[in-house]
């Protein structure tokens, strides 16, 4: 589906249904220099349990126009717009990695329009190693070798997934190696730069998610332990084995740790 925003062409999907507003919405947002496609699953799944989806993909990601926005906060202004565009009054929000702090950060501009935030790969703060910012920023395929070695978890990387074929590790490198030269450098710096996670965690009264990956090398668990004490009303749920890629790595378990939540808060 396409809408457009401040004169720009948005594409979404809906998860394979007929996307509509009076429903409670699901908006999906995905991480640094990739696109809707990494939600497919759950994106599906929700679809055809009583929410409308918005799967979408950031400006300059996948099939939205760009160029690609250069901080968490003009993200942020992007997707309220995006949700002024489509006349939403009941939203929830689940955000990876750079989607996270969007949704964190955006979370705190929704007042009664949002109902319940899920964070995937999270922390407060994303810090970069300055060697991948700098491979990104240069387009160096250096940068994709790194974030997949890293962000795919190790049971991940040696096969095991339940679809018959499905290799883990090569999906996610050509995912990256699909995205506009320069959007991956960007979000980077973006999440580097980005400094207002727990003072927005601390603004969010609705009920919080914080999902986790056991081996998560990018965003560590353990790690995000300030996040949860600042959000005034979260859990927190680490899966076990996974890596940073959680909703590739594990779909299943990730769409019934979020379906049970979603259940448990009406």
């Amino acid at each position: 589906m396409e809408v457009e925003v401040n004169d720009k062409s948005v594409f979404f999907s809906t998860g394979g249904t007929k996307f509509d507003n009076i429903k409670p919405s699901v908006i999906f947002i995905h991480g640094a220099g990739m696109d809707r496609t990494v939600w497919s699953m759950q994106a599906r799944f929700f679809a055809h349990h009583g929410f409308s989806i918005v799967n979408l993909d950031l400006p300059g990601h996948g099939k939205s126009e760009g160029p690609a926005c250069k901080t968490i906060e003009e993200y942020s202004d992007w997707l309220c717009e995006l949700i002024s565009c489509l006349e939403l009054n009941n939203v929830s929000l689940v955000g990876h990695s750079m989607g996270s702090l969007i949704a964190l950060y955006t979370a705190t501009k929704l007042e009664k329009k949002l109902k319940k935030i899920a964070l995937l790969g999270t922390l407060p703060k994303i810090q970069v190693h300055p060697d991948l910012l700098e491979a990104a920023m240069n387009n160096k395929h250096a940068a994709f070798e790194t974030i997949v070695g890293w962000g795919v978890g190790r049971k991940a990387q040696i096969g095991g997934h339940k679809a018959p074929g499905s290799w883990i590790t090569g999906a996610s490198m050509r995912l990256l190696e699909t995205s506009k030269p320069g959007v991956l450098g960007n979000d980077l710096d973006a999440c580097n730069s980005w400094e207002n996670g727990l003072n927005s965690a601390a603004k969010i009264k609705c009920p919080a998610l914080l999902l986790l990956g056991e081996d998560d090398r990018m965003t560590p668990a353990k790690e995000a332990k300030e996040l949860s004490e600042k959000l005034s009303n979260s859990e927190t749920v680490i899966l076990r084995g996974a890596g940073h890629m959680m909703m590739i790595e594990q779909p299943d378990q990730t769409i019934e740790v979020l379906s049970n939540f979603f259940k448990q808060h009406g």
